[in-house]
């Protein structure tokens, strides 16, 4: 039915109140001297009529339809998914733009008094660097570094970095990620300033990760491997690398012995972090974001469009993330 001009008036009216004043139902229906179910009938009737069109809006580089469809997909607390740099490729690493937008979801989930961990990976690393608010809370290293000598420009100092913009403790580990043999590991879990940053592990309540593919330089763990090494993880399988553990495309892990000659944190402990956030993006790591998604490990992720549109029909939709179940029964 067509509206007169009385009632085209009426209805702007009334939509102004609700939609820009935020004023409810029952006080517009008050001022009006009408009953609010046909508040709610003026205002049905002005979306329907065009009187009134609603915008939703977020920034240009956050792609929201994505986001939600990838959060439902695994069942993701959240998920970002960033627009891919136009001269990306299959080629490409990840967009240091994720550690940007990392960056703010942590100043999102943090909260005064957790314990932050952030293990090594270059978007851990660029999220920290690009970190400008957190409230005060404590910040551990949840592995060791990729090469010792490059400590001061990776992980260690993402832990301090963090640490200086909340104002709170910082816990670094002083040690490779990977040690030649499990003796060597364990006598490096024993020393005092590596055994300090262990204990915080049960503590963390919000931890930070990256995620790799089993191949050359996209994980650090497969380039600090011998060839006969490589070549025997990769005949179990392994499909992706997440602080030094590895899994196959089902989110299963497989090469447990390597996590005994590794300073890290231990999967089962990650698994109780009420917050795990992965930072992974670009096709080159998408099958991996999608066997780590599957473990269960992950509570968010942060990644871009070129990832999230394999990881939207990537096999068979994954159990959801937030059961915490671990796929190995274990």
């Amino acid at each position: 039915m067509r509206m007169g001009p009385a009632e085209l008036v009426q209805a702007a009216a009334m939509a102004r109140r609700f939609y820009l004043e935020g004023k409810s139902k029952i006080q517009i229906a008050e001022e009006f001297g009408v009953s609010r179910f046909k508040v709610a009938r003026v205002l049905e009737t002005a979306l329907e009529r065009d009187l009134v069109r609603i915008e939703i809006r977020v920034p240009a580089e956050l792609d929201a339809e994505r986001s939600d469809a990838l959060r439902a997909r695994y069942g993701l607390r959240h998920a970002v998914v960033v627009e891919s740099p136009a001269e990306a490729s299959e080629e490409s690493p990840d967009p240091e733009n994720l550690g940007e937008v990392a960056a703010d979801l942590l100043g999102e989930l943090v909260n005064e008094g957790d314990v932050l961990g952030l293990a090594w990976g270059r978007s851990t690393i660029h999220m920290a660097a690009a970190l400008d608010r957190l409230p005060p809370c404590t910040v551990v290293q949840l592995t060791g570094v990729y090469d010792a000598g490059t400590a001061e420009r990776g992980s260690v100092e993402a832990v301090r970095r963090a640490a200086q913009v909340s104002g709170g403790d910082a816990h670094p580990i002083y040690a490779p990620m990977l040690l030649p043999d499990a003796a060597t590991a364990a006598a490096l879990r024993n020393q005092t300033g590596i055994a300090r940053a262990f204990e915080y592990f049960d503590k963390v309540t919000v931890a930070c990760v990256s995620i790799g593919s089993w191949e050359a330089g996209i994980s650090t763990v497969h380039d600090m491997l011998s060839d006969e090494e490589r070549g025997h993880y990769a005949s179990l399988g392994v499909a992706a690398e997440m602080s030094a553990h590895l899994f196959d495309s089902e989110g299963r892990r497989v090469g447990r012995d390597l996590g005994e000659r590794c300073i890290t944190v231990k999967t089962d402990q990650l698994r109780r972090v009420p917050e795990v956030v992965a930072i992974a993006g670009g096709q080159r790591k998408a099958a991996a974001i999608d066997a780590v998604l599957r473990s269960g490990l992950v509570t968010s992720l942060v990644t871009d469009t070129a990832a999230a549109d394999y990881l939207m029909t990537a096999g068979p939709t994954p159990k959801p993330a937030l059961n915490r179940a671990d796929p190995d029964g274990i």
